[in-house]
């Protein structure tokens, strides 16, 4: 159950396995049912999360109700609103399974108990948090400067699994297309590839 996570944090920090034992009594090991939501706008975020297995979605509702997907994240990867979670204030978005997923949940508290425990767990999540931004702001740059092909060549690139495990609104919806947009990319990246 918690070889992932340790193989994770060996990337970052090499820890004793007494450190080890903390990480692994501050994580709450919660197996969640396919489309729960985790999270609300309006609710404060009282987690960040490791996911074990499956695949989870953040999004929000825009001024007409119409759903646009932030992130997808997927095994090996830790989903959160960050600013509520770290700011106890209330959030914008939502975040929901679309998968069965197994996580290791990890509250404000016990974080706060694990990084005085174990300081070098700081550098992790700091270069954690490096790693999201320059994320965020790549598809920020793209979304303004790519062109719809190229942002979906993109798209395939970082998230290779996950067209095969998500309905394709929910990718239409990240790329800030419709539906029948995404079919007619769809029919131009195979078509590019052929050639």
């Amino acid at each position: 159950m918690f070889q992932n996570i340790h193989n994770y944090i060996a990337r970052y920090i090499q820890l004793t396995p007494e450190e080890l034992v903390l990480v692994q009594d501050s994580l709450v090991y919660k197996l969640v049912p396919k489309k729960t939501i985790l999270l609300r706008a309006g609710e404060v975020c009282e987690f960040e999360a490791y996911v074990n297995r499956g695949c989870i979605r953040e999004y929000l509702l825009d001024r007409r109700g119409t759903e646009l997907t932030l992130e997808f994240a997927v095994e090996d990867w830790w989903v959160s609103d960050i600013t509520s979670f770290e700011n106890g204030t209330p959030s914008f978005m939502y975040i929901e399974t679309l998968e069965d997923c197994e996580l290791l949940l990890l509250s404000r508290a016990s974080k706060e108990r694990l990084l005085e425990q174990v300081p070098k767990l700081e550098r992790m999540f700091r270069l954690m948090i490096q790693r999201h931004l320059s994320v965020v702001q790549g598809r920020l740059f793209k979304t303004v400067t790519y062109s719809a092909l190229d942002q979906y060549q993109e798209f395939l690139r970082r998230y290779p699994t996950i067209p095969q495990r998500v309905p394709q609104h929910y990718i239409a919806s990240y790329l800030g297309i419709t539906p029948e947009f995404l079919s007619k990319l769809r029919k131009q990246q195979m078509k590019q590839a052929g050639e």
